[in-house]
């Protein structure tokens, strides 16, 4: 069996255009232009690359931009000021402050400081609560894509199996909310969980987000099955280069699965463009109320 690659650029394509064709629509309709905000705290260089990435896309979807790029040093109250200043411009729709921060700030303490209506990451507890309820919300970006790059492939996820390997509040709780609401049954898998490769080969849909480069192999997996590979790993090369691989080992699993996404090119490139889409309805949103 060779296994469908699932082709996360062109499904961020797809979305990007989604929103520009709906920022347009807003605009023409009831004259309001969405706008993103974007605080990155210190000079992290992968950080500075993502955020440059969101502030070029943002605009590419005509959304305004608003980035705010502070001193490493930055104090909580002056973090806690801009925060407040951008919860009560309308010009803003969306805020997102790039993790991870300096260790003298508390990204707890920051992501309950946006206003909900705002936080298109979809981290406040408020918009988590609400997701886990089963309620409408801002969706973590990089799980709502890989929900999206899932029913590319498979529409129907009720009644599945789905197996998520990770279970932080990025990525590996809010994943396991969505496949709950679609209905499918749900394993939540960890460091701690015994014999993970007997438990992996049940399920019709495998997540892996754990960050431990190539870990799940083929003979992890259900002939058939769906991987999502949400890892980014860079391993060491010949060159000195390195380059980047996931938590599953794409060659190998291919050989076995149904559909497999690659690193790079799988949830990545999904990642901003549902921040997009967040933005956009977050604008959305404030039109209604």
């Amino acid at each position: 069996m060779t296994a469908i690659r699932i082709d996360g650029k062109a499904m961020a394509e797809v979305v990007r255009n989604e929103v520009a064709e709906g920022v347009a629509r807003l605009k023409a309709e009831h004259g309001i232009t969405p706008g993103l905000a974007v605080v990155l705290v210190g000079e992290d260089p992968a950080s500075q690359v993502y955020v440059r990435n969101k502030v070029k896309q943002t605009e590419a979807c005509g959304m305004r931009s608003f980035h705010h790029v502070l001193d490493r040093e930055t104090s909580r109250d002056q973090l806690m000021t801009l925060i407040d200043r951008l919860n009560t411009d309308d010009q803003v729709h969306g805020i997102l402050v790039q993790l991870p921060l300096p260790d003298h700030l508390n990204s707890k303490d920051v992501i309950e400081a946006i206003d909900p209506a705002k936080d298109v990451d979809g981290f406040h507890t408020r918009n988590v609560g609400t997701l886990w309820t089963g309620g409408s919300s801002f969706v973590p970006c990089t799980p709502l894509g890989c929900l999206k790059l899932l029913k590319s492939v498979e529409p129907e996820i009720a009644g599945k199996h789905a197996v998520v390997i990770g279970r932080s509040n990025i990525v590996g709780r809010p994943m396991a909310a969505l496949l709950l609401n679609e209905s499918a049954t749900v394993t939540m898998a960890h460091s701690k969980t015994a014999d993970l490769p007997a438990l992996c080969r049940q399920a019709d849909i495998l997540v892996a987000a754990v960050g431990r480069p190539q870990m799940v192999k083929s003979d992890w997996i259900k002939p058939g099955a769906i991987v999502l590979d949400v890892g980014i790993n860079r391993i060491p090369t010949e060159d000195g280069k390195g380059r980047l691989v996931g938590d599953v080992d794409f060659d190998d699993v291919a050989t076995v699965a149904g559909a497999i996404t690659p690193v790079p090119g799988g949830p990545g490139p999904m990642t901003i463009a549902c921040l997009l889409a967040n933005t956009l309805q977050a604008a959305k949103r404030s039109y209604i109320d």
